[in-house]
């Protein structure tokens, strides 16, 4: 890749980060389609999606996005994977693919196009499931894992979330008998699936970044269920299943932990 390409791509990775703030702050100031997105949500109300205070993540996921643009910008060590341009061009790319999805899903979710935002993020997802496994299959320097991997996993472990909490307000939208009169059950099974997946996920990636961000969502379900101007209680299984699933997914995460440093010193 020649030194004009390269610039191009660090100049496209942070245009493209622009937009997708300035989009997700049109969503919040104006806002579009005269809804917050908050709002979108509670109109297609069920059981799986979680207390408003936790979509705050989404802070910290651009912050940690905007370390990586930053982070691309700045001479690489030798050793870097920026400094690998085969392999840095591939991440620059993914991650533009992954920020128009962000901000074109946000335009559709806007507008209730439901059916059109669970194709989008189904993209999403598959982008930073190739984006997580390549970082979780390269040699990282410590600056790689903060800038680089952390970022991606963070996003990908919310938007594995998402993805289902997108799904499931698709399903709800739908009307369909047997979901509606059965939201208790098929609540639990999701989280119980979700459960399964995020587990073999962090044991795969090796990636405790990814389950805090789950870790996090699972509780702002539990937060919903709990508090008074949620669901108050109303749904005890429900809320000893996600308490049941936080407890495993803490579990599996100091497990991954404690793989860590073992390999770390076995290294050394």
């Amino acid at each position: 890749m020649s030194k004009n390409q390269s610039l191009g791509t660090k100049v496209l990775v942070t245009v493209i980060y622009i937009v997708m703030i300035a989009t997700n702050a049109a969503a919040i100031l104006l806002p579009m389609n005269g809804m917050t997105t908050q709002e979108v949500s509670d109109s297609y109300p069920n059981l799986f999606a979680p207390a408003g205070l936790t979509f705050a993540i989404w802070s910290v996921i651009y912050l940690l996005l905007a370390g990586f643009v930053v982070y691309q910008w700045l001479k690489p060590a030798a050793r870097s994977i920026i400094a690998d341009q085969q392999i840095s061009k591939k991440i620059r790319v993914l991650f533009v693919i992954s920020s128009i999805f962000n901000s074109v899903w946000l335009v559709a979710w806007q507008y209730l196009q439901i059916n059109l935002s669970v194709v989008i993020m189904l993209g999403l997802l598959i982008v930073l499931i190739y984006t997580n496994y390549l970082l979780a299959n390269t040699n990282l320097t410590k600056l790689d894992y903060i800038f680089v991997r952390l970022p991606f996993s963070v996003y990908f472990g919310w938007i594995t979330i998402a993805t289902i909490a997108n799904i499931t307000a698709f399903l709800v939208d739908k009307n369909i008998a047997f979901l509606q009169n059965n939201q208790v059950f098929w609540t639990i099974a999701i989280l119980i699936v979700g459960l399964l997946i995020i587990t073999a996920t962090i044991l795969y990636n090796r990636d405790v970044a990814y389950g805090l961000a789950t870790i996090w969502a699972y509780y702002g379900i539990l937060n919903k269920h709990q508090s008074t101007d949620g669901w108050d209680g109303a749904y005890p299984a429900i809320i000893t299943t996600v308490m049941i699933c936080l407890v495993i997914l803490v579990i599996v995460c100091i497990y991954e932990l404690f793989l860590l440093f073992k390999r770390k010193k076995n290294v050394i």
